[in-house]
């Protein structure tokens, strides 16, 4: 197959009414594919997009109410670009493990007709890279029937499941479009008080999965003294490449990919992603294989790191939604949870602020109505907030409410404890 470049216009006519198109995500959304399809809209009906995590410099101009019977964006993972419309109900989003998203595109559940992808320039031998978003995509491009590719400078080359040759495209669009970036802010001090009741937990030797945001970043802040850490993540992020180049993390005590960082997607900054060019010590898997919790466990002492929105006094964890309204999705968390678990040291860490943003407490008596619990209270390990690091594992209703109370704000603490009281009876009171 001849592949040839041609604008972004003249690609878009690829898609057809009625098709199913996969849109790369992460910080690589392939936008200016996108531009020229909402252009199309007039003429189109019934499309449907599937997208994962996505970060978008802007809203995507697919969320606008003149197309509307054009466009239906189905999210696995909602993100800014989509997160407005997904909840004023133009857009939806389809509940699965991100591990297994991959296996809806290969046993046909999904049909793909059409994949946008944003890559890297080719090397030498005409292989491009899809750079900071593999997860998906692998899938993606082995089941759809056309594939179009942004063929970008700004993209970095990451190796692994990360490459395709260019033979296998069917339309090439030249862009120079700088990447969505998420910038490393720094943590305030009650996010590196958690960061370092976490660090207290890690031993050397350690293999990490970190997620996303302010609290994960505080944990790898406070891990400049550990020694020969590894990394199988889902997520790369500027916050883990002071420890590489430090040394802290060699990846020597690894038993899957030793020597070598493992993620499926970069989130970060232009530095971040200059790092991984052409790293060999880095390299990017297919979602499928990274949050699979049998490769997960495989790993001696793995530690998984992620946070929530709020969780109730028998350890239900909350981290997609706000009440009823999708803020993001299931991501990894619940596969590295259960990973952890099954490796020999393992464990797991739920890190949250005590309160939100409006002063209410993120422990509660039961979550929210309409919540939905991503990692359930059977496997719920460690709980850290700046009040405190408890552990869950082995215990009983009656501990896992006092504990939690514990390191719940001081202002809600009587509140919650007469909650439990009222949930739990007599053997709450009686069993201290």
């Amino acid at each position: 197959m001849e592949c040839r470049y041609m604008t972004p216009e003249e690609a878009v006519k690829m898609v057809k009414s009625g098709d199913h198109v996969f849109v790369q995500g992460s910080c690589s959304i392939p936008e200016a594919l996108i531009a020229a399809l909402a252009k199309r809209g007039s003429e189109l009906r019934d499309v449907v997009l599937f997208n994962a995590f996505a970060l978008g410099r802007r809203v995507s101009p697919l969320c606008d109410p003149a197309l509307k019977d054009s466009f239906l964006i189905d999210s696995f993972f909602v993100s800014n670009a989509v997160r407005g419309w997904v909840n004023q109900g133009y857009a939806t989003t389809t509940p699965r493990f991100f591990g297994q998203v991959p296996q809806l595109f290969r046993d046909g559940t999904i049909d793909l007709d059409v994949a946008f992808i944003n890559c890297s320039l080719p090397d030498k031998d005409g292989y491009v890279s899809f750079g900071v978003s593999a997860d998906l995509t692998p899938s993606a491009v082995e089941c759809a029937k056309i594939i179009i590719a942004q063929i970008n400078p700004l993209m970095p080359f990451t190796y692994g499941d990360s490459v395709i040759h260019m033979s296998r495209i069917h339309a090439l669009v030249k862009v120079n479009d700088p990447l969505a970036e998420t910038p490393d802010t720094l943590p305030t001090e009650n996010e590196l008080r958690i960061g370092r009741y976490i660090a207290e937990q890690i031993p050397d030797g350690a293999v990490l999965q970190v997620g996303v945001g302010t609290i994960p970043n505080a944990v790898l802040h406070s891990l400049g003294s550990h020694k020969h850490l590894g990394l199988h993540t889902e997520a790369m992020t500027d916050g883990m490449m002071p420890l590489i180049e430090s040394g802290v993390v060699d990846n020597s005590l690894k038993q899957v990919e030793p020597g070598r960082s493992v993620a499926s997607l970069a989130l970060g900054t232009r530095r971040l992603y200059d790092f991984l060019d052409h790293n060999p010590g880095v390299i990017f898997r297919d979602i499928a294989w990274v949050n699979d919790p049998f490769v997960i466990a495989q790993n001696h002492n793995m530690a998984a790191i992620n946070s929530c929105l709020e969780i109730d006094l028998s350890g239900q964890v909350c981290a997609d939604s706000i009440g009823t309204r999708i803020y993001s999705g299931v991501g990894g968390q619940q596969d590295f949870v259960y990973g952890s678990s099954r490796s020999v040291g393992g464990q797991s860490f739920i890190a949250m602020l005590s309160t939100t943003s409006r002063g209410e407490s993120k422990i509660k008596p039961v979550l929210t109505s309409g919540a939905g619990v991503v990692t359930t209270r059977f496997q719920t390990n460690w709980v850290v907030t700046e009040y405190g690091a408890v552990n869950l594992r082995g215990k009983n209703m009656i501990d896992r409410a006092r504990l939690l109370i514990s390191i719940a704000a001081p202002q809600f603490r009587e509140e919650l404890d007469r909650a439990a009281f009222s949930m739990l009876g007599y053997a709450y009171r009686r069993w201290r």
